[in-house]
């Protein structure tokens, strides 16, 4: 179930949204690195943490699904906005160099066609910084913040996921571990939640924050080619018969 883009901007327009955007985009942009020169896209609601990539990058785009509906962005300037089908999106093969998925990948019908889609507009050696809701996680089971809303995941289910459309897995970091409370306790507070929560690494921070590279080929198991080599018929000749013999 996809949140509409009404309800996401004024969850980060709140207290709680800008909580969010601080903790998330902390490590997210970690994982990001410099974007210098590069070629960035958001995809989903990924505009509350692209203001600092903007000044940096070659360039940056926000795409937007269509059930969820779009925003102009930036506020000012040439839009770079766009409403997209992103299991389609309307870019030539190997077009962006960094892929930023949030309020994305668990509001589509299809998470792994989604994820191919991104493989196919990345460059070869292209990452990908996914933010997904953790299913162990508080915010999941709270659908007054857009994390409560649509599929959460596990860490061995998302990379799963990853791996399967070609995605390695290069580091991950769980965040949002202060409750999806809107109080002035809860606010105040937030930032010592999260040291705790990452420094004693507790299994129930709201979101999992991946990042991951794009594979240029499947791997293949030498345990499973050594067992078909072994498993392969061998002919052997046997000596023709000799006319007349005994």
């Amino acid at each position: 179930m996809s949140v509409d883009v009404t309800d996401l901007r004024a969850f980060y327009n709140g207290p709680l949204g800008a909580v969010t955007q601080r903790l998330v985009g902390r490590n997210l942009h970690r994982f990001l690195g410099s974007v210098a020169g590069l070629r960035v896209l958001g995809l989903g609601y990924a505009v509350p943490y692209l203001g600092p990539v903007r000044h940096a990058a070659e360039r940056t785009l926000a795409f937007m699904p269509a059930t969820q509906g779009v925003v102009n962005w930036p506020a000012a300037g040439r839009s770079a906005s766009a409403l997209v089908d992103p299991t389609m999106m309307p870019l030539p093969e190997a077009a962006v160099d960094r892929v930023i998925l949030v309020h994305a990948i668990e509001a589509v019908e299809s998470p792994a066609d989604l994820l191919q889609e991104v493989w196919r507009i990345l460059t070869p050696g292209g990452r990908l910084v996914l933010v997904v809701p953790n299913r162990r996680g508080l915010w999941a089971r709270r659908d007054a913040t857009p994390f409560g809303h649509g599929q959460p995941y596990s860490r061995s289910q998302l990379g799963r996921l990853m791996r399967e459309t070609l995605f390695s897995p290069e580091g991950w970091a769980e965040t949002l571990y202060v409750p999806p409370v809107e109080s002035w306790l809860t606010l105040r507070t937030a930032s010592a939640w999260e040291r705790v929560g990452t420094g004693l690494s507790l299994p129930f921070a709201g979101l999992h924050v991946v990042d991951a590279i794009k594979q240029l080929h499947r791997p293949v198991t030498v345990q499973a080619r050594r067992a078909a080599r072994l498993a392969t018929p061998v002919l052997v000749p046997s000596p023709a018969p000799v006319p007349g013999g005994v």
